[in-house]
């Protein structure tokens, strides 16, 4: 036997595939529902830190205070925008970005 046909024979074996059949773990489903509810309390505090804002921007302007609201309304949209692409990246990573 040769080295070149000593390393076919290897090559051969390594390359061998393996039959793997995925299934879900016991409680995934209860975890999926946790995380949706999780997200839609996410979106429901973005909207009403918004909603806040937008009435403390209003107040402000009206009694001439310190104008403090633009820096929450920044900050509720970076954050709506983190939340939403959270799932996007998580994906991506899981997957390795195929």
């Amino acid at each position: 036997m040769t080295t070149a046909q000593a390393v076919g024979e290897a090559l051969t074996v390594l390359a061998q595939e393996i039959k793997i059949t995925p299934i879900e773990p016991p409680g995934s489903k209860k975890l999926v529902n946790l995380v949706n509810y999780l997200s839609w309390m996410v979106m429901l505090a973005g909207i009403a830190s918004l909603i806040y804002a937008g009435g403390k921007f209003g107040w402000e302007r009206f009694h001439g205070g310190a104008v403090e609201s633009p820096k929450i309304i920044l900050g509720a949209l970076v954050g709506g925008i983190i939340a939403t692409s959270a799932g996007t990246i998580m994906n991506a990573v899981v997957t390795g970005g195929a």
